[in-house]
């Protein structure tokens, strides 16, 4: 698998390194307002410790039986400047390494300490509304004061809101970021992954028309004429006479087509197909129509009576005897092809 591109890695590596200002930076807060309290009061959660009008808040709650709020009761203080540094490194590392299966875990460990820091901040909440002094001043029976993990909720007279602060929104943006570039690149591996597909497929396609072409040249073997249609390669002109005409046909498997023996000479002779391109010289068996008689066994009876179309007067037959017994009849000569190539 091909690694990340450069501009990925940057941007992994840009968003794992901003997550070192979570270290001097709150990362969650809560905030209570009441009619007695309109300008607010403000608790900042870091990674170590408490601030904000925690003494105040502590007063209040004091009253409600709920417990005094100080660093003491996190655990989580003493290790979470670690555990971040530890999920900084990793990020780092994917955006070294460039690998996609290390940028998939570290989306999964992402998911995994995002649904953990909730569910533990969940936990406290939970403990912190719920086990309230029995002896406190004001008591609602029935009534806990657990405060929103997320988003608002009313607590007696008090509404309490609870978001990301700077920090926690540092730590969401480096995430959605991994997520992007993931998402991207596999987006573009797949599209990748579709242009090769297409290209070898393309590949495979022409590879075929090639095989098809040279079995084609390979096994190629004369064409009927169509009288009338098709002309003759020499003299342009349409082919009409049964008896004469031939056919020249290249190794490459390239048909062409001659009204008369004299054109087919003469196109030899003009070099307008290279003798050694040639692999068969066909000529109109006289006595079988439609079929041909090979150059190199025909023979041909010439005579001034065989008027063919351009004056060769030859007609080519299978056998020497065909072609002797119509040199008799029409007071010719005999020849092969050899000998009536160099007359014409």
């Amino acid at each position: 698998m091909k690694k990340m591109s450069l501009t990925s890695r940057l941007v992994i590596a840009f968003a794992s390194l901003s997550m070192t200002a979570v270290f001097f930076l709150p990362v969650w807060f809560i905030y209570l307002i009441a009619p007695q309290y309109p300008e607010g009061l403000e608790m900042n959660i870091w990674l170590n410790k408490i601030t904000g009008q925690v003494d105040i808040i502590n007063g209040l709650n004091h009253y409600i039986g709920m417990k005094h709020i100080n660093a003491d009761m996190f655990p989580e203080f003493g290790y979470m400047k670690y555990i971040l540094a530890g999920f900084i490194a990793y990020g780092v590392l994917v955006a070294i390494t460039g690998s996609r299966k290390l940028l998939f875990s570290l989306l999964v460990l992402t998911i995994l300490m995002a649904g953990a820091a909730l569910y533990d901040f969940y936990q406290w909440g939970y403990d912190y509304g719920h086990n309230l002094d029995a002896k406190a001043a004001i008591k609602v029976p029935g009534l806990t004061y657990q405060p929103p993990v997320i988003g608002h909720k009313q607590l007696l007279n008090f509404d309490a809101y609870s978001y990301p602060d700077v920090g926690g929104w540092i730590v969401i943006g480096a995430g959605s970021l991994f997520f992007l570039i993931y998402f991207m690149e596999w987006y573009r591996n797949r599209k990748r992954a579709r242009t090769k597909a297409s290209y070898t497929s393309k590949q495979t396609i022409a590879v075929a028309a090639s095989i098809v072409v040279l079995l084609s040249s390979c096994t190629s073997g004369p064409e009927p004429f169509a009288y009338g249609k098709d002309l003759c390669e020499d003299c342009k002109m349409a082919i009409m006479e049964p008896g004469f005409g031939g056919e020249i046909i290249t190794k490459k498997g390239r048909v062409y087509k001659f009204d008369d023996a004299h054109c087919l000479a003469n196109y030899i002779k003009k070099d307008k197909v290279a003798r050694a391109d040639i692999k068969q010289t066909l000529f109109i068996d006289y006595n079988k129509e439609g079929s041909f008689a090979d150059g190199t066994t025909a023979w041909f009876a010439v005579s001034e009576q065989l008027k063919s179309p351009m004056n060769s007067n030859a007609a080519a037959f299978a056998t020497k005897e065909e072609a002797d017994k119509k040199a008799t009849e029409t007071g010719g000569v005999t020849k092969n092809w050899d000998a009536l190539l160099k007359a014409l």
